[in-house]
This record gives C-alpha cells, sequence and structure tokens, in this order.
C-alpha cells in the first residue's frame, strides 16, 4: 500500500477543499493517507479512514516553523510520498523531508495554488521559497499555466499544470425565488460576485467599478451582491459606504449556488486566479459570466465566459452591453453549461497524482 503524507498550511477555501477532495479520492483508491496541517482544518479534510496530524503551519513566517519542519520530519519517515499545497507548506515540507536525512528518501510534489501577492518585503520571502521549493521537490505542480512557468525559472526539474477537479454541480432554489427574496432588487439587474476578500480578488476595482455603475437611473442601476469573508471585509464595507455604491456584502454565505442561479450576470474582478471553483459552479449552474482575463481564469472559462482587461471603464461598459442584449447573455449561459461539461472531474486529478507519485511522465517541459 503506498503511503501518501498530504501537507497543508492555514489554508480557507479552495485549497482546503481541494486537499479534502484529494485525500478522500486517494483513500478510495487504497492508498494509505495522512494530513499534516493546523488542527482547525484537519476534521474536515482527513478521510474516512484516514490519520490527521497537527502541524501548525502559518501563513507568515514564525518561530514555529522549526517545530513545523521536525514535526514533518516524524511524520514523514513513513511516507513514500510527500505532497504539500501551498508555497509555506511545500517549502518546509521540502526542507524537513531533505534535512538530516540520509538513504532512500520519499518522492515530493509541491502544489502551488497562489500567486505571491504583497510588498516587497513579501515578494522578496516568496521568492527565496519559491526557489527552495522549485530545487527540492520532485515535482512542481501549479494551478495556472503562470505558476508552472515561474517554477521552471526558479529551477523546477518537473512542472505541470495541476488538475483542480470541478465540484460536484450544485443544486440552486429556482432564481424567481431567490430574486423576490433580495430586498430592492425588483426588475434591476442582479451582478453577483463570490471572493475571499483578499488583495489579489481585485475589491479595489470592483469598488471602480460599481462606482461607475452608481451613476445610472435607478430602474437600471444594477445590484451587486458580494458574497464571501476575509481579511479586507471590513474596509470593503467602508469603500461601499464612503462610495455610496450599489454593492451589498454579505458576508461568508451558504446559499452561493442560488445567488450565482439567479444571478443576470456573474463577475470576477480578480487581480489573480487559478482555477477558482466558484467561477467553475457558476458555469455548471449556466451563468453569464464577465471575468478579468488574469492567471488561469482562462484556463477555467475558455470562450464561456467575457473576458476583459482588468480597468473599470472597460468592465462597466461589457456590463452594460451584456445586460441590454437577451441574445448574448443567452449564448453565454449555453456556452457555460457545454464548458462544465468539459472540466476535468475529480477521476482525471487522480489520475494526473497517480502517475506523477509514481515517477512516471512528468518532464520539465509539460504544462
Amino acid at each position: 500500500m503506498t503511503r501518501v503524507l498530504q501537507v497543508l498550511g492555514s489554508s480557507a477555501g479552495g485549497v482546503a477543499r481541494h486537499v479534502a477532495q484529494v485525500s478522500a479520492g486517494l483513500a478510495d483508491r487504497g492508498y494509505e493517507v495522512v494530513v499534516a496541517g493546523p488542527g482547525g482544518l484537519l476534521e474536515a479534510v482527513v478521510p474516512d479512514g484516514g490519520r490527521g496530524v497537527p502541524v501548525e503551519i502559518t501563513d507568515r513566517p514564525s518561530r514555529g516553523d522549526l517545530a513545523a519542519v521536525r514535526r514533518l520530519r516524524g511524520v514523514s519517515a513513513r511516507a513514500d510520498v510527500v505532497h504539500a499545497h501551498g508555497l509555506r507548506a511545500g517549502a518546509l515540507a521540502v526542507l524537513a523531508v531533505g534535512a538530516g536525512r540520509g538513504g532512500p528518501r520519499p518522492r515530493v510534489l509541491v502544489t502551488l495554488h497562489n500567486l505571491p501577492v504583497g510588498g516587497r518585503a513579501v515578494r522578496g520571502i516568496a521568492g527565496v521559497l519559491e526557489r527552495v521549493v522549485a530545487r527540492g521537490a520532485d515535482v512542481v505542480l501549479g494551478v495556472s499555466g503562470d505558476l508552472v512557468v515561474r517554477a521552471r525559472r526558479r529551477g523546477a526539474r518537473s512542472s505541470e499544470r495541476a488538475l483542480v477537479p470541478a465540484p460536484p454541480r450544485p443544486e440552486a432554489a429556482p432564481a424567481a425565488a431567490t430574486r423576490a427574496a433580495i430586498e430592492g432588487l425588483g426588475e434591476r439587474p442582479l451582478l453577483v460576485t463570490v471572493a475571499r476578500l483578499a488583495p489579489q480578488k481585485g475589491l479595489d476595482l470592483l469598488c471602480t467599478t460599481a462606482g461607475l455603475l452608481a451613476a445610472l437611473p435607478e430602474a437600471r442601476r444594477p445590484v451587486w451582491l458580494v458574497a464571501g469573508d476575509g481579511p479586507l471585509e471590513d474596509d470593503l464595507r467602508r469603500w461601499v459606504a464612503e462610495g455610496d455604491l450599489p454593492v451589498r456584502v454579505l458576508g461568508r454565505r451558504e446559499d452561493v449556488p442560488d445567488l450565482l442561479a439567479a444571478a443576470d450576470v456573474v463577475v470576477s474582478t480578480a487581480r489573480w486566479e487559478g482555477q477558482p471553483l466558484w467561477v467553475q459552479e457558476a458555469l455548471a449552474l449556466g451563468a453569464a459570466v464577465v471575468a478579468t482575463d488574469v492567471g488561469g481564469t482562462r484556463e477555467v472559462t475558455g470562450d464561456a465566459a467575457r473576458l476583459l482587461p482588468a480597468e473599470p471603464t472597460v468592465l462597466a461598459a461589457a456590463l452594460l452591453d451584456l445586460l441590454a442584449d437577451d441574445g448574448a447573455l443567452a449564448e453565454l449561459r449555453d456556452r457555460a453549461r457545454a464548458r462544465a461539461a468539459e472540466l476535468p472531474d475529480l477521476r482525471a486529478t487522480l489520475e494526473q497524482l497517480e502517475r506523477l507519485y509514481a515517477g512516471e511522465g512528468s518532464s520539465r517541459g509539460s504544462s
């Protein structure tokens, strides 16, 4: 039985969901799965029959990093494969497997899920960690093509694009019922954005675009719902209030599929994305999608979305044009459903990982 150690850091949302999906799928295929990560996440990601090992991996360098490396070194001793998710978790896993160990060691894979963002100091630290991962891992996976290119430039011996399985098609309430429950919506257009409220999601771009739409007569002025939480939630609420924007910040919601299905247009204003799961959900629900053409978004949507530069005047104009054209909306919705059927599923993801875990078919040039 192949023993696989999955490692993740303090991650909310997509990364944790991905690890949970992969871990459960591997366990179903007969792998012995151990998940190492922050104790608060383990219950949600450890598969039935698997084992969780608390290792506190934070999103910033800390005094606990040495203890995390030691802990990972011990728990990886019996593993055949160590698969870490995220830059920080990947760097610590590489150091743990390579530190003070002679003889055979586990095969190491690292999946990079995000582009490093922040000031010069943050990007500098990230650059060091990227080199540690690229030169120490057997395979580096990136959730978008630009991350694969970065890994190669940092010296990765083997790199390719990770397959992130599309979530199961969500069930949604009838759109009319959802719209009727939104106070003050009436016949006004409904825009919906789902995002972790963090810098890479382009919340400044969202607000500036909303400000341009605020000048419309009330009957044509969209209501823009933003579902999600994160470190910029208070800032976003302040920006909306100060600008008197037609945006409603909902916080974390459990009815995201209902909102996506009820939207006239689903909008992503991200400055960078990997393979956004919420956009995949929107496609599966047949939503009309307008998104910034960044990161791996195009790799997810293909021609099933209107992809645009991250410029507020361009976004606002495109939204107005689309909302005024029922035929274009219907065409985008048809394309969305067709594209959703083409996206990789969990089976494809597991087949990729099994190949890489076995050391087969990966190369520096694959993407």
